[in-house]
C-alpha cells in the first residue's frame, strides 16, 4: 500500500469513527432533562422545545409517522419499498436539521442530492401509467391514498418551516429541495394507490 492509499484509509477510518460517534445509543428513553422545556441539539447545545429548528425536525418526525400509518394500511406495489426507503431518508433529514453548522458541529448523516434524484426517479416510475391531470384532485379515495395525502400536507408544512429556518440560520443545501420533491412524490403516490385500487380521481368542481 502506497503512502497516498494509507492517508485515504486513515481518512476513511476517521470519518467512519466520527459517524459512529454521531449515532445515538439509546439506553434510556426517559431522562427528565427536558422537563424544563428545553432539549439538546446534536451538537449538545440546549434550546427551547419551541425553537424553530426543533419545530422543523419535529414536523419531519410527524411526517414519517403519518407515512408509517399509510404503510400500515397496506399499499400497492411498488409503494411499500419506496416509502420504506424514504422513511429512512427522513431520519437523515432529521439528523441534518438537528446539527447546526458552526462550533461543536461534527459529521452526521445528511440529505444529499442523490436522495432527491431517487425521489425524481420514483416520481417518473409511478407517473408512467397515470392519466394527465385535468384539474386539482380532491384528497381521499382508498384509505392508503387518503393517508398519503395527509402525509403530503404535513410534508408541505415541514417545507414551510424549513424555509423559515433557512432565513435565520444555515440549513443543509438539499433540505428544502428534498421536501419540495417529496411532497410531489406523495401526491403522485396517492394517485397511484387510487388507480391500483380501482378508484378514479375526484376532480375539483370549480363551478359548483
Amino acid at each position: 500500500m502506497d503512502l497516498g492509499s494509507e492517508f485515504r484509509l486513515v481518512e476513511s477510518l476517521e470519518t467512519a469513527a466520527k459517524l459512529k460517534r454521531a449515532m445515538p445509543r439509546i439506553t434510556k428513553v426517559t431522562t427528565r432533562t427536558g422537563d424544563d422545556g428545553t432539549t439538546a441539539l446534536s451538537n449538545g447545545c440546549r434550546v427551547g422545545k419551541d425553537n424553530l429548528r426543533i419545530e422543523a425536525y419535529g414536523t419531519v418526525d410527524e411526517l414519517n409517522s403519518v407515512m408509517g400509518v399509510a404503510m400500515a394500511e397496506g399499499l400497492s406495489e411498488p409503494l411499500p419499498a419506496l416509502l420504506e426507503r424514504i422513511q429512512n431518508e427522513l431520519f437523515h433529514l432529521g439528523s441534518d436539521l438537528s446539527m447546526p453548522e458552526g462550533e461543536g458541529a461534527f459529521s452526521v448523516p445528511r440529505i444529499e442530492e442523490r436522495h432527491t434524484d431517487a425521489l425524481e426517479a420514483g416520481l417518473e416510475e409511478l407517473s408512467r401509467d397515470l392519466a394527465a391531470l385535468e384539474n386539482f384532485v380532491l384528497p381521499g379515495g382508498a384509505p392508503g391514498a387518503a393517508r398519503l395525502n395527509v402525509a403530503r400536507a404535513v410534508c408541505r408544512r415541514a417545507e414551510r418551516i424549513a424555509v423559515r429556518l433557512s432565513r435565520q440560520e444555515n440549513v443543509g443545501p438539499d433540505v428544502v429541495r428534498y421536501l419540495n420533491r417529496l411532497s410531489d412524490f406523495l401526491f403522485v403516490a396517492a394517485r397511484f394507490e387510487n388507480r391500483a385500487r380501482g378508484v378514479a380521481d375526484i376532480l375539483w368542481d370549480s363551478r359548483s
